[in-house]
């Protein structure tokens, strides 16, 4: 079983550019009004979904509000089979912060 590994936003958007999936676990509301470019909503709702579309071994990137909870996420993503995942340091906050030109708005 693989284990997540934790990135800074810097090496977050290494992996995107090179293809990684972002899955934003934050709730609807927060996820509407801003994003990293390019994220997809995770929830309990479309987890299905998400694991049906999304290849075992394609870069995942979770993010949430601050970077705690996208940590126990990761791990359930990794004991589901994924090989390469990782949790954003500082969360979406810290994402906006420093990329703020990688964010979508609205």
């Amino acid at each position: 079983m693989s284990t997540f590994t934790a990135v800074n936003s810097q090496e977050a958007l290494a992996l995107i550019e090179a293809g990684a999936v972002i899955a934003d676990i934050r709730d609807a509301g927060s996820f509407g009004n801003g994003r990293i470019t390019g994220a997809r909503s995770l929830s309990n709702e479309n987890l299905q979904q998400f694991i049906d579309e999304t290849e075992f071994d394609q870069p995942i990137i979770v993010c949430c509000y601050h970077g705690v909870s996208s940590q126990s996420a990761a791990a359930f993503l990794c004991e589901r089979g994924y090989e390469k995942v990782y949790s954003l340091n500082g969360g979406f906050e810290g994402w906006a912060l420093g990329m703020p030109d990688h964010v979508e708005r609205g």
